[in-house]
């Protein structure tokens, strides 16, 4: 692993080291993994009340022009020119071959979009982006901090600082000042549970955490915890549950295809997409329950009842809210039925384990 100080740092690495966070290499950036209380506390923290993660790590940019929404749909299979002022929409950054070249978020903030992609991917983002845009539209890559305030006390306390804030229906966004700092503030979460993403500037980044720690309700969480988090929520990891070689629709996420873009399929890896939503996918993602406390890794062997290979574990761990292991993967499309019972090759020997439906833990979104 990379020696941390080599790396690229958020505007409040100077705060994670200050609260003693264990910090580890991620996406070319030094980030905290976890605090002194721990990855388990964190997380059931995050659960039962608020917990705030840095994300700044993830890129942030600003797409411009009269033609911004009918550009980005051509490379996106979501409805872009349908986006109401002031929503967000997660959708697909896909190749020609309908793979999955990133999942992001897109806000519509009236007169222009602001987009939010992975930190490991974001500079080839960049890149593909402009190369597919028209003259008249602008990329502009911002600079700025990312913080995800998340749990089911997030509201009350944003709403101390900002009540507008606190009023915002998921998957809202608006551009609000919070305690005099500029934010750009959406109503969602990669957790499961009710909370925000707050876009920040970067020299105001560590005042506004600090603010937000203050508060009786908060404390600071990692990457360790958000990705149990996720992981309970049935929440894909670029790089590990989806990625430039796997379709949409064996990754279940053929819902982000937009009713409007189901009539012409005009947008990049449309054909392939289109192919595999009609004719079905030779394999689907899966939640599983493995039996015993043993969690199966990404990587881990999923066997059938005969012991034949059938796919592969993409993420897993221990689920500290049902204090058990649970792990997603892909298996042969005739397997995929929930209940269904096969086995997870760890360490040598075949360890029992049903399909289950996702999310593991249920989803606490503000409706």
């Amino acid at each position: 692993m990379a020696d941390t100080d080599t790396l690229s740092t958020t505007p409040l690495d100077a705060l994670h080291r200050e609260l003693g966070a264990r910090m580890v290499p991620f996406a070319g950036y030094a980030m905290p993994v976890q605090y002194p209380a721990g990855i388990i506390a964190e997380h059931l923290h995050c659960r039962a009340q608020a917990a705030l993660f840095d994300v700044s790590h993830m890129g942030q940019a600003k797409l411009s022009g009269p033609g911004g929404a009918t550009a980005l749909e051509r490379l996106v299979p979501g409805d872009i020119l349908g986006l109401k002022p002031f929503r967000q929409r997660y959708t697909l950054l896909t190749g020609v071959d309908g793979g999955i070249l990133d999942d992001l978020m897109v806000a519509n903030f009236a007169d222009h979009l602001f987009l939010i992609v992975n930190a490991g991917r974001k500079h080839d983002d960049y890149a593909h982006l402009a190369a597919h845009l028209p003259a008249d539209v602008h990329l502009e890559v911002l600079d700025r901090a990312l913080l995800a305030l998340q749990g089911p006390q997030a509201a009350t306390v944003l709403g101390r600082l900002c009540p507008a804030a606190a009023a915002l229906p998921f998957m809202a966004v608006a551009a609000l000042s919070i305690g005099g700092i500029g934010c750009l503030v959406s109503r969602s979460g990669y957790t499961g549970e009710d909370g925000f993403e707050i876009s920040v500037p970067a020299d105001r980044a560590e005042a506004f955490a600090r603010r937000l720690l203050a508060e009786p309700e908060v404390a600071p969480a990692g990457l360790g915890a958000r990705d149990s988090l996720r992981l309970e929520a049935g929440l894909c990891l670029h790089g590990n549950d989806i990625d430039a070689g796997t379709n949409p629709v064996e990754a279940g996420l053929a819902w982000v295809i937009g009713k409007r873009r189901k009539m012409g399929w005009d947008f990049l890896g449309g054909d392939a997409i289109r192919q595999a939503l009609d004719g079905g996918p030779a394999r689907r993602r899966v939640g599983l329950a493995p039996e015993g406390r043993a969690p199966a890794r990404a990587g881990t062997p999923i066997l059938d009842p005969g012991g034949a290979e059938v796919g592969a574990i993409t993420s897993g761990g221990f689920s500290p809210s049902l204090n058990a292991p649970i792990a997603m993967g892909y298996v042969r499309a005739d397997l995929a039925a929930d209940d269904t019972a096969l086995s997870l090759l760890v360490r040598g020997r075949p360890l029992p384990a049903r399909i289950v439906p996702m999310p593991f833990v249920p989803h606490h979104y503000a409706r």
